[in-house]
């Protein structure tokens, strides 16, 4: 069974209310519309014969522009206020989804243009700061997956606290020199991008049992 086929034209839902209820009124009202925000509120009320003085049911249909596809918007006041009498319809006539296929085709007409506008590989989620080196990102502040890796193995090796420090800036960042450094230096940093503002480093010292212990 093809997706579509759970759902009711347009055309079908309106002559199967002829048919069921020949004496039958539909009434559709704008509630809100907002040009500027795209939106309409659409009520719309049905009567089934002329014998009903209050409407046998009441139901709404919400449109946002944004959300119709590219050959739609321009009508969407207008395809709203069908989709709320189509809801009203299928509430009173029963056995139907209360979408029809003209509204589902709509949804993935719209959901499919999404898809194809918008690339994942480009698109930048956010004020994301990117930098070209590994030396780049710790300076200002973002430890590299190698010095992370380092600072792992030292914890391991040394007896300083799991906790770590904190200064004006917040959690202090660890970071020590490279293997093949003239000489070894290791401490706690401040994170604060401004160098002239930064806190005073906590400064580690390389033992002769190999590990790094703080500095007093």
């Amino acid at each position: 069974m093809a997706f579509m086929d759970n759902y009711e034209g347009n055309k079908e839902r309106t002559d199967r209310w002829l048919a069921t209820f020949p004496k039958g009124r539909l009434e559709a009202h704008i509630i809100e519309f907002n040009a500027e925000k795209g939106y309409v509120l659409v009520q719309a009320k049905g009567w089934r014969n002329e014998t009903e003085i209050e409407p046998a049911d009441i139901d709404f249909a919400y449109g946002f522009v944004a959300a119709f596809n590219n050959n739609m918007k321009r009508w969407f006041v207008e395809d709203t206020i069908t989709s709320a009498k189509m809801r009203v319809m299928a509430n009173l006539l029963g056995g139907t989804e209360k979408a029809t296929k003209e509204t589902m085709y709509q949804v993935k007409q719209t959901a499919d243009e999404s898809a194809k506008d918008y690339d994942y590989w480009t698109t930048k989620h956010g004020n994301v700061p990117s930098y070209e080196t590994a030396g780049e990102a710790e300076q200002a502040g973002i430890a590299s997956f190698g010095s992370s890796l380092d600072y792992l193995h030292v914890k391991k090796q040394t007896n300083e606290p799991e906790a770590v420090p904190e200064c004006l800036h917040g959690a202090m960042r660890w970071n020590q020199s490279k293997p093949d450094a003239p000489k070894s230096w290791a401490g706690y940093f401040c994170t604060h991008k401004e160098k002239a503002g930064q806190c005073t480093p906590r400064w580690y010292v390389l033992r002769s049992t190999g590990t790094y212990e703080p500095q007093v």
